[in-house]
């Protein structure tokens, strides 16, 4: 694993560590609100191994390595304390993070997340990883169809699904299959009761990849957590940008 993660660094005001999904990167999943929390914050935005610029690992990543890597790379970028934004994988990243550094971690924002996979979501997994190294459209296609809500799939022209399905199959990052075998390996379960800062859990109504059953059993875990519903699939950052800015807003102003 390297030293530290690539990572994009924007903004100035108080500390937000963003922790990305699986199979995803810093742009690919927060790219449409970036420019909005960085107005406001210091954001720093770092890519697992094999996503953005970061060298793809040569062994399975561990979800301590990965937490501490990200802690890491903030405090390499001058922002010592942070809230941590974490959507799908680093929700369960975030977690980790503030059990093993409290001291540097002041709230959490955790969206379509999980503390452990459902059934339904490791047969969703187990699709995921067998078609990884095969067709890229044909795992953009299944990827779309577990991940996007259906009242946002039903907005679009066959052309802009196709167009969307081409985007996505452009977008599968080198690192997918260690990332992925990271979410397969997410049980933080133990660890929730012990968080001791503010957190807001976002839960995606339509979820089909991590059902909100699993966000509101995050927020169920960790003392005194905020749960939200927002009416959106997994790709919330395309589906409900503005609804999430709003839920996201007004909490770090709070914990800021």
């Amino acid at each position: 694993m390297s030293k530290h993660f690539a990572a994009v660094v924007r903004g100035s005001g108080p500390g937000l560590l963003l922790a990305h999904g699986g199979g995803g990167g810093v742009e690919g999943n927060f790219g449409g609100i970036l420019d909005e929390l960085a107005r406001t914050r210091t954001v720093v935005g770092p890519d697992y191994p094999g996503s953005g610029a970061t060298p793809r690992s040569t062994v399975p990543l561990v979800l301590d390595e990965v937490a501490d890597e990200l802690v890491a790379t903030a405090a390499a970028a001058g922002v010592e304390r942070f809230a941590i934004l974490g959507y799908s994988l680093g929700t369960a990243v975030a977690v980790r993070a503030a059990t093993r550094h409290p001291s540097r971690v002041t709230g959490l924002v955790l969206t379509s997340g999980f503390a452990r996979m459902d059934n339904r979501m490791r047969l969703a997994v187990d699709v995921w990883k067998s078609l990884l190294g095969g067709d890229r459209e044909l795992l953009a296609r299944y990827l779309m169809l577990a991940g996007t809500g259906v009242k946002h799939l039903a907005t679009l022209t066959p052309d802009e699904l196709e167009t969307a399905v081409k985007e996505l199959a452009a977008f599968v990052p080198e690192g997918s299959p260690e990332q992925v075998a990271l979410v397969e390996s997410v049980d933080t379960r133990a660890e929730l009761a012990g968080i001791a800062v503010p957190t807001l859990v976002i839960a995606t109504s339509l979820d089909g990849l991590a059902s909100p059953t699993l966000s509101r059993e995050l927020a169920d875990g960790i003392p005194g957590a905020k749960l939200v519903e927002i009416e959106a699939g997994h790709n919330i950052g395309v589906e409900a940008r503005d609804e999430w800015l709003a839920a996201i807003g007004p909490f770090l102003a709070e914990v800021a």
